[in-house]
């Protein structure tokens, strides 16, 4: 069984640092395209960041793709979100996605249910 858990979130001040990470265990690590997605209250959750399943590419959306960086360790089967100089508007629950099919070529930005899933972490920036 496929359990994906997601840790580092928590409570900063705008222009700190935190770096999110998602064990992915139950399954061969590094065969699956892997993402973040955020959500805030009474939104729909948001793509944020995604990596290829073999780590030579990465894509983030507009609005982070200068601050956040997105990497993976296979030996601890983990994918990381590094984020840097937060602001209050980053401040969300953090997903971490992992598909379920082997080897796609792009990772998608759009949050889909058969995708593995963790429970979030939250983040939370203040001014």
């Amino acid at each position: 069984q496929v359990q994906v858990a997601e840790s580092g979130g928590g409570s900063v001040q705008a222009g700190a640092s935190l770096r999110l990470s998602c064990v992915i265990s139950g399954r061969t690590f590094s065969n699956y395209n892997t993402a973040w997605f955020r959500q805030t209250p009474g939104t729909e959750r948001e793509f944020v960041a995604a990596i290829k399943w073999n780590g030579a590419s990465t894509y983030y959306s507009d609005s982070v793709k200068d601050r956040f960086a997105i990497s993976k360790e296979g030996a601890k089967n983990t994918v990381y979100l590094q984020m840097n100089s937060l602001k209050p508007e980053h401040t969300a629950v953090y997903y971490c996605a992992t598909e379920s099919s082997r080897y796609r070529n792009k990772p998608t930005r759009k949050p889909k249910d058969d995708d593995y899933w963790g429970q979030g972490t939250q983040v939370t920036v203040s001014s």
